[in-house]
């Protein structure tokens, strides 16, 4: 797969107006998703933050695996970083987001102790890419709906600040890197919802996403759709995933009623379906990268 230009307009204004914000903040809250916390976890916000206090909140909590989240957890703090994980909608887990971020900027209280400088609110800026969940979280902090919410991505187009007692919170639009040059991130994504409908192959998402599953939930094709053997095919290529995920699509297909004229199985539909029905949950509670051992620092992206 070549690596995807992803820079829209707003979203080159986005980083701008980010770049010139960090300057006003002195913590950072980065918002990744559960399923995903590394392919979600964008590597320009990560450069622009730079020695910022930040805590990474994994968010969607409520669709991803649990020990998969477990282990997620589990590595972050293996690598010195503060992470909390929350779902926004129940509001579980999210009452420790400020404690968390009090004791990250801890230092720079005690230096501005030091200083004689007047405690005042501890400026945070709430970063992440589209579709992960910022304006329901900070809603949800506020206790109102301080900000837009929607199940698609780019709902928040500016910024706006959100006063919480002694934390003030910017929102900011949700900001994608120039170029996804990782494939499976870039699948994993797509999977989510983060990337629009249009930016990859549905077909080749859904293929992704069946291969995906074969190998690590190999049981919920069966309890969902009633497929009698899914592929059990490494990834190599779009086109190859394909070839071996084409029956399974066809499984589906006759499973939902979902033919073309003639009675021919409508493989196109049945792709929709399963991604659709992927990111609401309806196949249960799944997640799309799986965490590498707490004794392996060989994947180090926090």
């Amino acid at each position: 797969m070549q690596s995807i230009n992803w820079f829209p307009g707003h979203m080159a204004k986005a980083r701008r107006e980010m770049t010139d914000s960090l300057k006003k903040v002195d913590a950072v809250v980065e918002l990744v998703d559960a399923r995903l916390p590394i392919a979600s976890a964008n590597p320009m916000l990560r450069e622009l933050i730079g020695a910022k206090p930040r805590i990474v909140v994994m968010t969607r909590i409520d669709l991803a695996d649990p020990e998969q989240t477990r282990r997620w957890q589990e590595y972050f703090r293996m690598h010195n970083t503060a992470v909390v994980a929350v779902d926004a909608k129940s509001g579980n887990g999210v009452r420790n987001i400020l404690p968390a971020l009090e004791t990250a900027a801890a230092a720079k209280r005690d230096r501005d102790a030091k200083r004689g400088i007047r405690p005042r609110a501890l400026r945070t800026m709430v970063v992440g890419i589209p579709n992960v969940g910022k304006s329901s979280l900070i809603n949800r902090l506020a206790g109102k709906a301080s900000t837009k919410t929607g199940d698609r991505p780019g709902i928040t187009k500016t910024q706006q600040w959100i006063r919480l007692g002694r934390i003030e919170l910017l929102d900011t639009p949700g900001v994608l890197w120039p170029k996804l040059e990782d494939e499976h991130g870039a699948y994993a994504l797509a999977i989510s919802g983060a990337i629009k409908s249009d930016v990859l192959d549905l077909q080749a998402v859904s293929a992704y996403l069946i291969l995906w599953l074969s190998q690590h939930y190999p049981q919920v094709l069966f309890d969902r759709y009633q497929v009698s053997e899914a592929p059990s095919d490494p990834w190599v290529d779009a086109a190859t995933a394909w070839e071996a995920v084409e029956p399974t699509l066809v499984e589906i297909a006759k499973s939902r009623g979902l033919v073309k004229s003639g009675g021919v199985p409508d493989t196109e539909r049945s792709a929709e379906l399963l991604v659709r029905e992927t990111q609401t949950g309806k196949l249960g509670r799944l997640s799309f990268e799986w965490a590498p051992s707490t004794t392996d620092r060989a994947v180090d992206e926090t």
